[in-house]
């Protein structure tokens, strides 16, 4: 399984950015895939979540309303628009997915948000 992420930078507070994920390696349809994060001095946190079979999502409270997973199978690529981003937001963006109880990860793409 391989995880590939791109599209973190730098950005003002108010602005948007779109962090994408390709992804490869398996086959099996049943997955749930997205994105945490990691700031300096914190634990790694989920910022959003999607399941392939039914494209439920998740997010937590800290991004609802302002960030938005999708995922495009044909591509195997999942996104994450991040709109209004807060410098609360700084922290390295991690691609994740779960497969039968395996978690795989990205290498991670660094967002920073400037005030």
């Amino acid at each position: 399984v391989q995880l590939v992420e791109s599209g973190g930078g730098l950005v003002q507070a108010g602005g948007s950015l779109r962090l994408s994920c390709a992804y490869s390696g398996f086959t099996f349809d049943d997955y749930a895939i997205g994105w945490f994060r990691q700031a300096p001095g914190k634990e790694r946190e989920g910022v959003s979540c999607i399941t392939s079979k039914d494209g439920k999502t998740y997010y937590p409270e800290s991004v609802k309303g302002r960030f938005t997973i999708s995922n495009d199978k044909s591509k195997n690529r999942v996104y994450l628009q991040m709109n209004s981003l807060k410098p609360d937001d700084t922290a390295v963006y991690y691609c994740h997915v779960s497969i039968r109880s395996r978690d795989y990860w990205g290498q991670g793409t660094q967002v920073t948000v400037s005030s």
